[in-house]
């Protein structure tokens, strides 16, 4: 049984799951644990198509494959890698994140995505005003800055200028300059609270207060517009970055293109030829739809959402990427909600829209399983803690004999005590915050943990009573295992054993070659006429470097000249180049007109270690994993279920 070394990644995978049998269907014994056959149905089914041996295809061909991930599992906490630190947190972060979707999946994640939507046809320009205010303010201070922002409004309503307003007044950093100018902006773009206020003012108009976490606001609407739509863009990159297979200067490459263009070569045909964005270089250059705010990228979209009509095309500008030339191909028309409301509803998930669903959150969970509340707990805990939990520096101290009292009960059955919150307080995640009062970090403190309690019940009887998310679970928390295992006991090993590296090179040295190569100038020229002139300069001795500074221009760009050395499939020697010593027959390809001067043939030769490292690690890699699997094969014994595995072929019509 060769070990497929994709199956670790298929495993990762997530998509619908379909139960297939009854858990009670033993497909298989490891060691007399059980392994069910709804498991092997759920991964044969799901993962078919990305086999592509054909013979393990089949139930019995998968079979051996399924066996061995099992064996890996069973190993993997043989040498108790689920109890080491890291996987133990990076499976719940991923449990916390996946329940998230079945918590938040109600009417009030599409209601927001809904007034996402609408709001996202809009942009708004506005200015505001900021009066610094932190949640943990005093009582007095906190009234301060509100009477503060609500004279300052007063006086905005009577008619003294916002902006000026804002230089000598707003407390956001810079203000005196920006006069709290933030352009314009969608949704997404700010808080939601202040959003959501911008929003509900019209143009001209001065909001309500409204509190966020930097303090009070208001905010004045200088405008609203449609907002852009999408467009679709194509360009030609060229990297910014040193490559020990390129002789040429990435801003003079770009330039030289951007003459071509200019020439009246086809921008597809350029793109295919010299992006060096190979994902849309094969497409003529073109980009997937996109919107502002939607690109890793700012300088990019900034320089193609100011081209103006579609067809044209950019002057040659740098990312963070590299150099760009790009052209406006279409300007879309907004997409409905129903296309866009999956994303919408993600990102309601993820932002700081989920407090308004979260805020349900504890009252849907209380009303499905039940909850009862128990001791109270302030008077208890003011006299546990001091005011180190203020600046958020308390350290956990044994509670003593009233550590066992219960504080409240989760579905009849899961408690927390009184222990429980004093172990918890130390870890909260607010301990970043500054409280003024004991009460105040404590009410803070117990609030979250009590959701933190309630998420936590569900999340654990979601296993039980969601077949879809208990599969997915068990697969992310198999593969987290097995990737572990895997960098333990192969990858690493493998990577640090120098000599048995280095031996296995020596061993297997006719596989890593060099094909038949040609080390050459290759020359792209615009025309026939300059293809002959650079013909000429080739039969003169010219090397690339003196063809281009003899024939470009800084407005006219006649040829691009490489010298490399190039394995015969390499896309830069033109389709149908002949091997052969010294200057070429012109190739011509739509508007270009290629010559290759082959200065040497280079017969094919031994590839050195350096040259093939990774290559080599990955073959040795395979090496040492067989051996390692046929060990976890006569460590552990399988009992196969014959009987099963008949009525599952059965089922799979094999």
């Amino acid at each position: 049984m060769k070990k497929n070394f994709a199956l670790l990644f298929i495993f990762f995978l997530v998509s619908t799951i379909v139960i297939g049998q009854k858990k009670k269907d033993i497909l298989l014994t490891i060691d007399g644990a059980p392994v069910y056959a709804s498991e092997f149905e759920r991964v044969y089914k799901k993962n078919l198509d990305l086999v592509q041996d054909e013979n393990q295809k089949t139930v019995d061909g998968y079979l051996d494959l399924f066996i061995d991930y099992k064996l890996k599992v069973t190993e993997a906490y043989a040498q108790e890698l689920d109890k080491k630190r890291l996987y133990i947190n990076e499976l719940a972060n991923y449990q916390e994140q996946l329940s998230r979707f079945y918590i938040y999946e109600d009417n009030a994640t599409q209601d927001l995505a809904k007034e996402a939507y609408n709001r996202g046809l809009e942009e708004i320009s506005a200015n505001h005003i900021l009066v610094l205010s932190k949640y943990t303010d005093t009582p007095a201070d906190t009234l301060k800055a509100y009477k503060k922002i609500e004279q300052l409004r007063q006086r905005a309503l009577k008619g003294e200028d916002f902006e000026t307003l804002a230089k000598n007044n707003s407390e956001e950093p810079n203000a005196s300059e920006t006069a709290g100018n933030l352009g314009y902006f969608t949704v997404f773009s700010m808080v939601y609270p202040f959003e959501t206020a911008a929003y509900n003012t019209k143009v001209g108009d001065i909001s309500n207060i409204v509190r966020t976490q930097y303090g009070y606001h208001i905010i004045k609407v200088n405008d609203r517009r449609v907002r852009e739509p999408k467009r679709t863009i194509s360009h030609i990159m060229v990297y910014d970055k040193e490559d020990e297979t390129r002789t040429f200067d990435p801003k003079e490459r770009i330039d030289e293109i951007y003459q071509l263009l200019q020439q009246g070569i086809k921008f597809e045909e350029l793109a295919k030829q010299y992006s060096d964005d190979k994902g849309s270089a094969t497409t003529g250059g073109t980009l997937r739809p996109f919107g502002k705010n939607e690109l890793r990228s700012k300088l990019f979209e900034e320089n193609v959402f100011e081209i103006k009509k579609e067809g044209d095309i950019t002057k040659p500008f740098k990312s963070e990427i590299g150099w760009h030339i790009a052209r406006l191909d279409k300007i879309h028309e907004h997409s409905s909600f129903e296309k866009e409301k999956e994303q919408l509803e993600k990102r309601v998930k993820d932002g700081d829209r989920s407090k308004v669903v979260i805020a349900n959150v504890k009252n849907k969970i209380k009303d499905k399983y039940g909850f009862k509340m128990g001791a109270p707990y302030l008077d208890f805990f003011r006299n546990y803690v001091n005011d180190s939990i203020i600046r958020g520096k308390w350290s956990y101290r044994p509670v003593g004999e009233k550590g066992g009292t219960v504080m409240f009960t989760i579905g009849g059955k899961e408690s927390k005590t009184f222990n429980d919150f004093a172990e918890y307080l130390p870890l909260s995640k607010n301990r970043m915050l500054r409280f003024t009062t004991i009460d105040e970090a404590l009410t803070t403190y117990y609030d979250n943990f009590e959701r933190d309690a309630l998420k936590e019940y569900y999340r654990n009887a979601l296993e039980d009573e969601d077949e879809e998310y208990a599969a997915i679970i068990s697969e992310y928390r198999d593969g987290l295992l097995i990737f572990d295992l895997m960098r333990e006991n192969i990858w690493n090993k493998a990577k640090n054993d120098s000599v048995g590296l280095q031996n296995y090179f020596e061993k297997n040295k006719e596989s890593y070659n060099w094909e038949e190569r040609v080390h050459a100038i290759i020359i792209n020229a615009t025309n026939k006429e300059n293809a002959a002139q650079a013909r000429q300069l080739l039969n003169e001795g010219k090397d690339a470097g003196q063809i281009k500074s003899q024939m470009n221009e800084a407005t006219n760009v006649k040829v691009i000249a490489t010298t490399g050395k190039f394995e015969l499939d390499n896309n830069a020697l033109p389709e149908g180049f002949k091997k052969e010593e010294g200057i070429s027959e012109t190739y011509v390809n739509g508007n270009t007109y290629t010559i290759v001067n082959v200065l040497e043939i280079l017969p094919p030769t031994k590839k050195s270690f350096e040259e093939i490292k990774g290559k080599v690690l990955s073959n040795y890699q395979e090496i040492v994993e067989d051996a390692w699997m046929q060990d976890l094969r006569d460590k552990y014994t399988v009992d196969l279920n014959k009987k099963t595995l008949k009525k599952l072929k059965k089922n799979l019509d094999q």
